[in-house]
């Protein structure tokens, strides 16, 4: 990404950002139904005396959804947090190499760590076929830790485009 928010052109990681953001766009109309979720929960509990436990945590569950898949969607958008305090004052070149080195030391290692264990939870919680401990809650509770192993893929993909964007474009000088 250049200083002016508008991506430098490199093909192969657009396309892929693209896709990224297809996606995750997509899962995003996952908040349209959280808030029909949270109002039909509210209008039931406030309205009737009579809130259910499972739309309670199908809204935990939508929410999670959203945000695990917006991770990906933000480093493609580079809409991420950063620490500008230092990085407005480098030049182009210095914040590249930077983005470089805390890609290759920082991110891909968190991701990595995170992917791993989470297929371990995962599987655990498909062979024990876990479901919600409240009586009237959501089965299949291995569904939603699904998402974890899913969405990090998704980033570590999206990370891998931005690592590769910002080696051309080091490499290009621009």
């Amino acid at each position: 990404m250049t200083d002016n928010n508008t991506p430098a052109a490199v093909p192969l990681a657009d396309t892929i950002d693209r896709l990224i953001q297809r996606i995750t766009l997509g899962i995003g109309w996952s908040f349209v139904l959280l808030v029909l979720v949270i109002i039909l929960q509210v209008t039931l509990r406030k309205g009737f005396s009579q809130g259910l436990i499972a739309l309670e945590e199908l809204q935990w569950h939508l929410y999670a959804i959203g945000v695990m898949f917006g991770l990906a969607y933000a480093q493609t958008t580079d809409a991420h947090i950063r620490v500008d305090l230092f990085h407005g004052r480098f030049r182009t070149r210095s914040k590249r190499l930077i983005e470089i080195l805390g890609i290759l030391f920082l991110l891909l290692p968190f991701i990595g760590v995170i992917f791993l264990h989470s297929l371990d939870f995962l599987y655990d919680s498909w062979r024990i076929n876990e479901s919600s401990s409240a009586p009237s809650g959501l089965p299949w509770r291995w569904l939603i830790k699904g998402v974890i192993p899913v969405s990090f893929a998704l980033l570590a993909l999206a990370v891998l485009s931005r690592l590769y964007r910002e080696i051309i474009l080091l490499m290009r000088g621009e």
